[in-house]
């Protein structure tokens, strides 16, 4: 059943991949659009009125730290000039967003986003937590949908398909960057660099396998006394090539993730976009 899962989960990302790269105008009478502001970029996804994708794009950013934001200014004018291009791409005007915050996260966040969101010319319709969006393209019944971010870990227990425990925290890809610009005595942006190019994995991952460690602690902390059948991670950090495989063997429960992990949630997100204004 996880290879079935993972299978319609990498065709969602293998279309979000294909779409960004050329746009697919069509004749939909509204649009729908994912919002996922990241500790490490800023994602938009955008879908027909059948739910397709047609469009995407993504920047990398520093304008939200463990899911709040810290530079308000930046995020908006990146998420307008993000919005703009696509509005370009698909000749037609954005309007209905959905947008997701971490698990756990108090209500001041939440009008945080809310407000960047409307203020770069979006009517919010949804704002749901970011494993529990993950999961929307996942499906998962019984199990973990873990979200490794750039500044925290998300964690969605699911029992018969409904959501039963959300937790969140502050561990993520900053840490690993962190680990890599002492290891290797560069500075934290080159190490971020560095630590994405999937070449360099291999000989990361000693290095990082004690932030992995830590990760899989905070996991099991959080689904101990639940019966969990399979744990799946996405999440940009959780391209970590073999990140997967340490958990597993920590925590003792199968654990595994799409091909691009980085993409899953903001897809999610977007599936959850509506005409209903709630916000």
């Amino acid at each position: 059943m996880s290879n079935l899962l993972l299978k319609i989960c990498d065709q969602y990302v293998a279309d979000f991949e294909k779409a960004e790269k050329k746009t697919i105008v069509s004749k939909s009478s509204i649009y729908f659009t994912g919002i996922d502001l990241g500790t490490a970029s800023i994602v938009l996804v955008v879908l027909d009125s059948k739910k397709n994708i047609v469009a995407g794009a993504h920047q990398p950013a520093n304008v939200i730290r463990d899911g709040m934001v810290v530079d308000y200014i930046g995020a908006i004018h990146i998420l307008c000039e993000l919005k703009e291009r696509l509005e370009t791409q698909l000749d037609t005007q954005l309007l209905y967003a959905a947008a997701a915050i971490p698990p756990g996260t108090n209500r001041l966040d939440a009008g945080a986003i809310k407000n960047v969101v409307q203020s770069a010319g979006f009517e919010l319709t949804a704002l749901v937590d970011e494993p529990t969006a993950a999961n929307t393209i996942i499906g998962l019944e019984n199990g973990v949908i873990v979200d490794i971010g750039g500044g925290t870990t998300g964690i969605s227990i699911l029992k018969d398909g409904e959501v039963v425990k959300v937790a969140d925290e502050a561990t993520g890809g900053t840490h690993f960057s962190l680990v890599v610009s002492g290891a290797y005595q560069i500075d934290i942006d080159e190490a971020d660099v560095y630590k994405r190019n999937s070449k360099n994995h291999k000989a990361l991952l000693p290095i990082l396998k004690p932030v992995v460690e830590k990760i899989a602690k905070i996991i099991k902390k959080h689904i101990d006394g639940f019966d969990v059948e399979v744990i799946c991670l996405v999440g940009g950090t959780s391209c970590l090539t073999g990140i997967e495989s340490i958990i597993e063997k920590e925590i003792g429960i199968k654990t595994i993730k799409p091909k691009n992990p980085m993409f899953v949630t903001p897809i999610g997100i977007a599936m959850n976009c509506s005409q209903e204004i709630i916000y």
